[in-house]
């Protein structure tokens, strides 16, 4: 790409983008002064990274922006977006679990959240597996006898819930426990959660000894299940900062093949939950980059604490023109080269002359998402290297991991057996799935070094058809609509027929050769059918340009496990599609209530996932949606509510 007239390039705060010759955005990043940092980019000292993006990139866009912040903002926007190539991006854009106590209400519940909502309740986590934060809400209400059921269940419960038979609800919908001591049971949750529960414990521990003293076994045993129930929810936990404190740690490990970056999350001292991440094919050179734009994506959900722990501060890229400017340099040449926001360097000071550092913006947006202040540090002293040590070593095992599932599994094999050249990082797997050409789903699951990488999963809504071929044929044109990062093989639930028409799509496309295919089907029974008996491990194994499928051994690893994503991919598919025919029907079901026509129903289910969760939303949220009001929320709450057979709501 030539360089642009500097004239062209506006001289104030903004977002820019390069875009390929096929108009796809490859790079997006912000600027304090988008003239700068753009002319930057046709140094003579650029590094080879920006060299080959400018290899690619056909032309440039600017968005400006008022200030640094509004830029900053807008570039994470854009990244998650349009998910460039050569930006670093964090492909893991889960939602962690939280508990949320609402402890300003009269009988709070406790719950498990994905957002954090600025409202008075207090929110506990996060905890990276769902599964594990449902196993410590379950061992609280053991311990705590609080309220499970919703606020709408317990306003209209007319006797006892079975939990409270069971001595593990004090039953508030009945009225049966007075605000006080209810919320004895809520600060006793909090003081766990917040892990200051040893003056708790001993409490616990004092009061079983005296009932059993006063031979009262059967309190003393709801003690001791009480105090173990506690003992089970803070036994994970390793505490790190005696004083107490909350923040998360990072930490960086290169690899031979790639960056790892580790983070562990640190509540009232003690380690709560970590995760681990890996970008293939960045060096420390990418290291500064890295950290500030991790900081940026992955807060975007996460709630973040008020300290997070980097192993340096890294600096800016315009600080470092600035630097330069004062030292004298040309001024011509002031912006540093590379091509991220982030230079190579570090320092423990921030900000810049004329602008704000990137450290100032990130944390004017953390404090703004938490409400409160949020610093982004260096280590100070030896507990906060020693943490991010920690952090580090977590970051080393996911790259050791990483490395031992590239030499062990049945991916080397799969490679081997294919004539793969390069190692099965990325494998997508699709397959067709209708009732009758109606309703056609093609859904892609995606395999990252053989784990189920669910985040990546979609649903590709395709025109109906009884042809699963022209069906996979338009789906390719879809696939590579949608970009990089692309698969080391796609394997499609089909034998020759479905393979042909993938490479076929993909000839015409231009793209041959753009990753490998091949297919899987059921073996044939003694009639020449596909065998779809149970505990049938014969599938086959085709490849464009052969007959005969490939002698891939009956119950070998690489065999079942192609077998077990080829399985996932069916559930995957055929639940997209029922849940569409399902949504086809209930969208008639909605439609003949008064005020819902097929614009009204299509937004509901553009905001919703299901009509339950249309009927418990309050007037307020369907108010939201854009396209309507309040007095039309009113009557479509009211018509839900009838055809939910539970009365009218109250607006």
């Amino acid at each position: 790409m030539e360089k642009p007239d500097p004239q062209s390039i506006p001289a104030c705060p903004g977002v820019y983008l390069y875009r390929d010759g096929a108009s796809r955005v490859i790079y997006v990043g912000k600027a304090c002064v988008l003239r700068r940092r753009v002319l930057s980019y046709f140094r003579s000292d650029i590094p080879a990274k920006t060299v080959a993006m400018l290899s690619h990139a056909q032309s440039l866009e600017y968005l400006t922006t008022t200030t640094d912040k509004e830029a900053f903002l807008l570039e994470a926007s854009l990244i998650k977006k349009y998910r460039p190539h050569y930006n670093i991006l964090l492909r893991d854009d889960k939602q962690y679990a939280l508990f949320r106590l609402d402890v300003k209400a009269s009988y709070p519940r406790l719950e498990i959240v994905r957002h954090a909502r600025r409202d008075q309740a207090r929110y506990f986590g996060p905890f990276t597996s769902a599964l594990a934060a449902r196993q410590t809400w379950k061992l609280l209400h053991r311990a705590f006898p609080l309220r499970r059921c919703t606020d709408r269940a317990m306003r209209n419960r007319v006797r006892p819930c079975l939990y409270h038979h069971m001595g593990q609800c004090l039953a508030p919908c009945m009225g049966n426990v007075p605000v006080s001591t209810y919320h004895e049971h809520v600060d006793h949750v909090c003081q766990v959660l917040s892990g200051k529960a040893d003056d708790f414990l001993a409490e616990l521990k004092e009061k079983m000894l005296k009932a059993s003293d006063e031979l009262e076994f059967e309190q003393a045993a709801l003690y001791r299940d009480q105090i173990q129930a506690v003992e089970r929810t803070i036994e994970q936990q390793a505490v790190v900062l005696p004083k107490g404190g909350d923040m998360d740690v990072i930490g960086l490990y290169a690899g031979e093949d790639g960056l790892a970056l580790g983070i562990i999350f640190v509540r009232s001292g003690a380690v709560m939950d970590g995760r681990s991440f890996f970008w293939q094919g960045l060096d420390f050179g990418d290291a500064s980059e890295l950290l500030f734009s991790f900081v940026g994506q992955f807060y975007v959900d996460a709630l973040p604490p008020g300290r997070i722990l980097l192993p340096w501060i890294p600096r800016d890229g315009e600080e470092e023109e600035d630097e330069r400017d004062r030292q004298g340099a040309d001024s011509g040449d002031a912006e540093a080269s590379g091509l991220s926001d982030a230079g190579a360097g570090f320092t423990k000071t921030s900000g810049a002359a004329g602008h704000t550092g990137s450290r100032e913006v990130l944390e004017q947006w953390l404090s703004e998402r938490r409400a409160a202040p949020v610093r982004l540090v260096a280590p100070q002293n030896a507990a906060d290297n020693r943490l991010v040590d920690i952090a580090q070593g977590n970051a080393r095992e996911e790259t050791l991991r990483r490395k031992r599932a590239a030499t062990s599994g049945p991916l080397p094999g799969i490679a081997k057996l294919l004539h793969l050249e390069a190692p099965l990082a990325r494998i997508e797997c699709v397959d067709v799935s209708h009732t009758q050409g109606r309703q056609t789903r093609v859904g892609l699951v995606v395999y990252t070094d053989g784990v189920a990488d669910r985040q990546a999963w979609r649903v590709y809504n395709m025109p109906d058809s009884n042809d699963d071929y022209q069906t996979l044929h338009a789906w390719v044109a879809r696939r590579l609509e949608s970009g990089p990062p692309w698969p080391d093989l796609l394997l499609v639930d089909g034998g020759r027929g479905q393979v042909a028409s993938v490479v076929r799509a993909l000839q015409e496309s231009g793209r041959e050769g753009l990753f490998a295919v091949a297919g899987i089907a059921k073996a044939r029974d003694e009639q020449g059918h596909a065998d779809r008996r149970a505990g049938n491990v014969a599938d086959r194994i085709f490849v464009p340009g052969r007959s005969n499928p490939l002698p891939f051994r009956e119950g070998s690893p690489e065999l079942l496990f192609l077998q077990s994503v080829r399985d996932s991919t069916h559930h995957f598919a055929i639940t997209s599609h029922r849940k569409a025919r399902s949504r086809t029907a209930l969208s008639a079901e909605l439609m003949r209530l008064p005020g819902i026509g097929a614009a009204t129903a299509r937004l509901l289910w553009d905001h919703f996932d299901s009509l339950a969760a249309m009927q418990k939303a309050s007037v307020e949220e369907l108010a939201t949606i854009p396209g309507i009001g309040r007095a039309r929320a009113r009557k479509i709450a009211a018509c839900l509510a009838d055809l939910a057979g539970e009365g009218h709501r109250e607006g």
